[in-house]
């Protein structure tokens, strides 16, 4: 018996190890993976279920960037599960996480306290999403920000003149080459020119903007704009594969008139058709490098009566909203919101209007290409189609605002055009008034055709009541099979406009800054001991390099005079991933969060006499209480 027990026991010790190894492996999270459940037997209701459930401790496929609107942010969260995982502050101060409390992110503020914050780009190589940085525009403001997804982090804000409303806004080239910028709302040229609104038509213009990149860091630039009517500019997307080079953007009011009383949205609709204006972003920009643009309050400004082959117009229905690019980038497709159809262009039929000078008009410079000549197809998808995106398997999605719903439709080529009402193959209702909409990678050149987010203006009744102002509706489908299918109801703050989905295996980030990391900047102002903490005085300014870790700050006593200007680096010399800290000083509206390695400055002046305290707003320990210290203002 013991001969036996003494054979087994090699056979029992490696089933015992591979037991403990596959607990082992059980207990961490999951890399990204698929809802599995998906098309899993049983009720609908129990599908979708299963579809959207990641584990706890799991994580999820995807990534999903949402604009915030009007409150100036980026809002995250998971797909399949749509559960919100982080903001990011970019033009609004958060103080969550101290943006725009410390000097960095108050200067890239530009002392704005909002931005309206609509249409997210990802950078791009060969078209497809690098997840390196994320663009986001200022409808508001006349800026673009950009994130670095390494840290989920604002590098640097942009301001640019001459631009009323950015909305036309963050579109990509393939290879990050260029982001867009366009005027939403005509003014008098150049920016901050008066005119009353009864000389519309003669002095007030709009401006379309190509941003240069640096191909390594990511710095935006201006690279050009180009003076153009004064429409109202809304949507873009940028070229890719035949039509890489060019830039996109649909315009309303092409009536050139605003009257005052008159109500827009009947003066602005009085024509057939409105535009999709076309810019050869590399002929604009060798225009500027060749010396023909003129500098206006520091911007280079090309005028198409005087440099041609730079910008083109394509008819379109009237009031449209969205162009988009298929992954092909041969099918331009656009969709005015007063006309139940969306329109497909074949850019080899735009270049050839383009080579034969087939135009019909020109608009003060700039040709308007022939509608029949460039026109593929009409595609009756439904009441007021607004944005298309793309699954990669030849099908097209657009939202349908006034039917609330979205339409799957084919893309070319078309065996039978004489019947276009069979190349809409799918409806799904939407709950309620859809605006954009989103598919899994869906601005790229090789979408994934998973998922696709309905970004809807309402959701009344589908949530528990919280007063008059609720939550938006984001709406989660799967477009897997021949049918699409709602999974799931996910609601956020106002107001979603746009957003990206990107793998979230693309993303790659940082845990801690590190000490001896030499991809990040180096802080000159950084202390990495107490030894190195001190506080200096030079004349009326006390200028203060303090230390923070578990648990307590040094120095904890800073003297000071009223009339002080103070100047105070933090550095959270953590270097545990999670361990932040946090630096508020009662009574005088500091609030700091520093990350493991980080270094952060804030200025101000001691206006108020006393003792205040200042403490550790983050948890970080089991003795965070005690983290504190004082300020005395004599």
């Amino acid at each position: 018996m013991k001969r036996m027990q003494k054979s087994l026991w090699p056979i029992v010790a490696v089933a015992v190890l591979v037991t403990l190894v596959a607990l082992v492996a059980n207990c961490g999270p999951k890399p990204p993976q698929r809802g599995g459940a998906r098309g899993a037997g049983g009720s609908d209701q129990a599908s979708a279920a299963l579809a959207t459930y990641v584990a706890p401790g799991d994580l999820d496929e995807y990534y999903l960037f949402y604009s915030g609107g009007h409150s100036g942010q980026i809002f995250v969260a998971g797909i399949p599960s749509m559960r919100h995982i982080t903001t990011i502050p970019v033009f609004t101060p958060y103080p969550g996480t101290g943006y725009g409390f410390d000097d960095e992110s108050k200067k890239m503020l530009g002392g704005y306290l909002w931005g309206d914050s609509h249409h997210p780009g990802f950078s791009e190589t060969g078209g497809d999403y690098d997840g390196r940085w994320l663009f986001i525009n200022d409808n508001a403001n006349g800026r673009i920000a950009r994130i670095d997804l390494r840290d989920f982090k604002v590098k640097q804000i942009l301001k640019v003149p001459h631009i009323s409303a950015n909305h036309g806004s963050s579109f990509v080239t393939p290879n990050s080459e260029m982001v867009t910028m366009a005027t939403r709302m005509s003014v008098p040229f150049p920016g901050g020119t008066y005119a009353d609104v009864t000389e519309y038509a003669e002095k007030y213009q709009g401006i379309v903007a190509g941003i240069k990149l640096d191909p390594d860091s990511g710095d935006m630039s201006l690279g050009f704009e180009i003076l153009v009517p004064p429409f109202d500019y809304d949507l873009g997307d940028a070229g890719k594969g035949p039509s890489e080079g060019y830039l996109f953007w649909t315009c309303y009011n092409s009536e050139r008139e605003f009257i005052e009383g008159g109500k827009l949205e009947v003066t602005a609709s009085q024509r057939d058709k409105d535009y999709i204006l076309m810019v050869d972003w590399r002929a604009a920009s060798a225009a500027v490098a060749g010396g023909q643009a003129e500098n206006v309050g520091g911007a280079p400004v090309l005028y198409p009566d005087k440099v041609s082959d730079i910008a083109w117009y394509i008819p379109l229905a009237k009031s449209p909203h969205g162009v988009d690019v298929a992954p092909s980038g041969r099918w331009i497709v656009g969709s005015g919101k007063l006309s139940p159809t969306t329109t497909v262009y074949d850019i080899e039929k735009v270049k050839k209007a383009i080579a034969e000078k087939d135009f019909s008009d020109t608009i003060d410079g700039i040709p308007v290409l022939k509608y029949e000549s460039v026109r593929e197809a009409e595609v009756p998808v439904g009441l007021g189609p607004l944005h298309t995106q793309f699954d990669g398997r030849g099908y097209a999605y657009t939202s349908l605002f006034v039917e609330s719903a979205v339409a799957k439709w084919k893309l070319p080529p078309y065996d039978d055009p004489s019947n276009m009402e069979q190349y809409v193959v799918d409806k799904i209702p939407v709950s309620y008034n859809i605006g954009h909409l989103v598919t899994a990678e869906g601005d790229s050149v090789s979408p994934d055709g998973n998922y696709l987010v309905a970004l809807n203006k309402l959701s009344k009744g589908r949530h528990l009541s919280v007063g008059p102002s609720i939550p938006e509706s984001a709406q989660l489908i799967d477009i897997s099979g021949e049918k699409m299918k709602l999974l799931y109801d996910a609601f956020t703050e106002p107001e979603p406009h746009y957003a990206l989905i990107i793998k979230a295996d693309k993303i790659n980030t940082v845990e801690v800054y590190k000490k001896d990391d030499d991809t990040w900047p180096k802080n000159e102002d950084a202390v990495w001991s107490v030894e190195e903490t001190k506080i200096e005085r030079n004349g009326s300014t006390v200028e203060v390099w303090m230390m923070a870790v578990r648990s307590y700050f040094a120095p904890d006593v800073i003297r000071v005079n009223k009339g002080d200007t103070v100047i105070i680096h933090v550095t959270n010399i953590e270097q545990t991933r999670d361990e932040l800290h946090g630096f508020a000083i009662d009574d005088y509206n500091i609030n700091l969060v520093i990350d493991p390695g980080e270094t952060k400055t804030v200025t101000f002046t001691a206006e108020k006499s006393g003792v205040f305290a200042f403490y550790c707003t983050n948890f970080c320990s089991a003795l965070h209480q005690e983290m504190q210290g004082y300020l005395l203002v004599k």
